[in-house]
């Protein structure tokens, strides 16, 4: 039986392809690669990009249980943590792994035919077991009756048929003796004494080298677990250095690092890697600042559980492609294997009608980019195309099917147009103009009931009657604003006004004169004489900033802490506090070794000079903020670290403030920050807190 090396065996195990030094204190230094530059990583993700469609598979030991332990059956691939079972325990279950009827021909067919060009499977979850063969551990399939490189036939059963082979890797590993922390229920009967996290990460690099080195070129690398508070952006950026050492073209997932607690969408992200995550949501509308990919299961579990047969429906599965596709992003949708590593039936039989689907409007999917609406229509959804000198086809995914026959795309300003069914293109339709809409006269009977594709050529780029955009700091102010006004659309001129009225080619253009009263500011796009947007409106006010509190003060703040499950801050409203002390800032006085626990700071903050400050909270589970009585930053319920913001007019002078946070399960931080004038965005510092002294 293999046993685990050490540090020394695993750098020499990592050095000789990685070209990094190790040493026993530090992360591996990032090896000599090529310089990054966005050209270049326009370039890698150009498969990814058209691809559209991947596949997800979630497998391992956790599948032999099937979602049963004890009594309950609603378990998952976490059903080592969730049932709080023993390592010793979950070790056995290595004993049963002997999938014999696993064919990675069939998975990877089945992938193909549904019209998916890339799958992501799980090398390693967070149970820490293998499904390669590592020489670094006996803790894989190897070990197993099963005894065979399951990542081998995958990367084998790939190349045969034209798939992209994308390894999944925990960072988490609730095995490895010097992954820290311990899970908090385990603790007792396994302490972390002598466990060393950067052993752990030497051991988790010799891994990743031999899963880049060992199976030829791997399209992504999908990370996850990122979210406790032993991993940082510091060792991320590491991480994704050295696996650009390996493969220099592969694709990262934006979880290498802890930054983004919507895994990358939201907007002051610091995000590593090359694109973003979330997980089991379509967001509500397009985006096309980073590349994005939604992750989601077929029913309520990502490894197998046989008591769920929840399963969503094709036509629902369907219309999430075409809905993820018209907003610019990617669709990686789960697939959980048995023990015997067969994709379940229901999985199989939606796969098959995707298939169907795709066998008729891949082309609607692929290739294509976000349409020009940044959000569903009610009739369904629009994905792009560019075409040569410079035409533009859009796709027109139809899932509610017109009674009247005729098919409006709204504020859609180019001429005319040819449109045929894609699934009957020697059907045409005819194309007209109502005012500021294009309508497409539709046959009788929908095609497809469960989506529909209409292609509507243009001999230019859309042209859609957007109204320009206003922007500003705030939507309150103290003395004096500055508004910005402006739009993506070629050849129009902007007009804006700030007294209500309706904006005229008399009107003025952009830019405004700084704003020093309450007002309206409204905005229209005029194209030869005419206006081709509707009007766009936003308010602004004066206010005056809250008054200071003056009284005799000292340094630092208040806080009490709470060991309570809560989902929301509200919820500590009522409860006895375990304990309280005085802490010089908004970093935890302590991280308590168990899950459940919550703290609630209070003191003043000095506010230098009048005006307006944008405060801040960075908090994996919940927080809030309070300035005096009013909410300002409102990240509250249970997620992985996100950041939130508001803002408030204040006064030069004390103010009081409070930032309650709470922590469920997995990583917690909390990072409160703040900007303002004269202030760029930092952590608020010790020497701007205050409390009241006892008295």
């Amino acid at each position: 039986m293999r046993t685990a090396l050490t540090l020394a065996a695993l750098t020499a195990l990592v050095l000789p392809t990685a070209g990094c030094a190790l040493n026993q204190h530090d992360n591996a230094r990032p090896a000599a690669t090529r310089p990054e530059t966005q050209a270049r990583t326009d370039e890698r993700m150009v498969w990814w990009t058209h691809a559209r469609f991947g596949m997800f598979i979630h497998w391992g030991l956790y599948a032999i249980p099937a979602g049963r332990w004890g009594e309950r059956t609603d378990y998952g691939e976490w059903i080592r943590d969730s049932a709080r079972i023993p390592v010793d325990e979950y070790d056995k279950l290595r004993a049963d792994f002997n999938p014999a009827p696993f064919n990675a021909e069939e998975i990877v067919l089945a992938a193909k035919n549904a019209g998916m060009q890339y799958i992501v499977i799980t090398s390693k979850h967070h149970d820490g077991f293998c499904l390669f063969d590592s020489k670094l551990t006996d803790w894989d399939v190897m070990s197993t009756p099963f005894k065979r490189d399951i990542m081998r036939e995958m990367a084998d059963a790939c190349a045969r048929h034209g798939i992209r082979l994308c390894w999944y890797y925990s960072i988490m590993d609730w095995h490895h003796p010097d992954y820290l922390p311990r899970r908090p229920w385990e603790r007792a009967g396994r302490p972390d004494a002598g466990a060393d996290f950067n052993r752990y990460v030497a051991y988790m690099k010799g891994q990743l080298n031999e899963l880049l080195s060992n199976y030829g070129p791997i399209g992504v690398l999908w990370f996850d677990g990122q979210w406790e508070g032993t991993w940082t952006d510091q060792r991320g950026q590491d991480l994704e250095s050295f696996v650009r050492s390996l493969q220099p073209d592969i694709i990262i997932n934006s979880r290498v690092g802890r930054s983004g607690g919507a895994f990358g969408l939201e907007g002051e992200s610091g995000m590593l890697g090359d694109y973003a995550t979330p997980e089991q949501t379509i967001p509500p509308t397009a985006i096309r600042t980073v590349p994005w990919e939604t992750c989601m299961t077929m029913n309520g579990h990502w490894g197998y559980n046989a008591a769920d047969k929840n399963f969503k429906s094709a036509t629902d599965l369907i219309r999430k492609l075409a809905d993820i596709a018209s907003k610019g992003g990617n669709f990686l949708l789960n697939v959980g294997p048995t023990a015997e590593g067969k994709i379940p039936p229901e999985s199989v039989e939606r796969l098959q009608e995707i298939g169907r689907w795709m066998s008729v409007n891949a082309e609607s999917v692929r290739q294509t980019e976000a349409g020009p609406y940044d959000a569903p229509l009610d009739w369904g959804c629009v994905t792009q195309k560019p075409l040569d000198g410079g035409r533009t086809r859009l796709y027109l995914h139809v899932f509610n099917w017109p009674a009247s026959g005729r098919l409006v795309l709204p504020g859609l300003l180019n001429d005319g147009g040819s449109a045929h069914l894609l699934a009957s293109p020697a059907t045409t339709l005819n194309v007209s103009r109502a005012e500021d809409s294009l309508v497409i006269e539709l046959p009788a009977a929908a095609p497809d009931p469960i989506d529909s594709v209409i292609v509507l050529d243009l001999s230019s780029a859309p042209d859609l009657n957007k109204p320009p955009t206003i922007t500003a700091d705030a939507d309150i102010f103290v003395e004096q604003l500055t508004v910005s006004i402006e739009t993506d659309r070629p050849n129009v001129m902007i007009r804006a006004t700030t007294d209500g009225s309706e904006p005229t080619l008399e009107s003025p253009a952009p830019p405004l004169v700084p704003i020093t009263e309450s007002t309206v500011v409204k905005a229209r796009a005029f194209r030869a004489g005419r206006p081709v947007s509707p009007v766009t409106s936003r308010s602004f006010a004066k206010v005056a900033p809250m008054p200071p509190v003056v009284e005799g003060l000292e340094y630092g703040l208040d806080y009490e802490f709470f060991e309570a499950q809560v989902k929301s801050v509200s919820e500590l409203d009522g409860l006895t506090a375990k304990s309280t002390g005085q802490c010089p800032d908004f970093r935890l006085p302590r991280q308590p070794t168990h899950d459940n626990w919550c703290y609630r700071f209070r003191g003043l903050v000095r506010i230098p000079a009048d005006g307006v400050y944008t405060f801040y909270t960075k908090s994996d589970d919940g927080s809030r903020l309070t300035i005096g009585t009013t909410v300002v930053v409102d990240n509250d319920g249970p997620h992985s670290a996100f950041e939130k913001s508001g803002k408030a007019a204040l006064a030069a002078g004390w103010h009081p403030i409070e930032v309650t946070f709470f922590e469920n399960t997995g990583g917690n931080e909390l990072v409160v920050s703040w900007a303002g004038p004269g202030i760029e965005k930092q952590t608020i510092p010790a020497r701007v807190l205050a409390r009241r002294p006892a008295r």
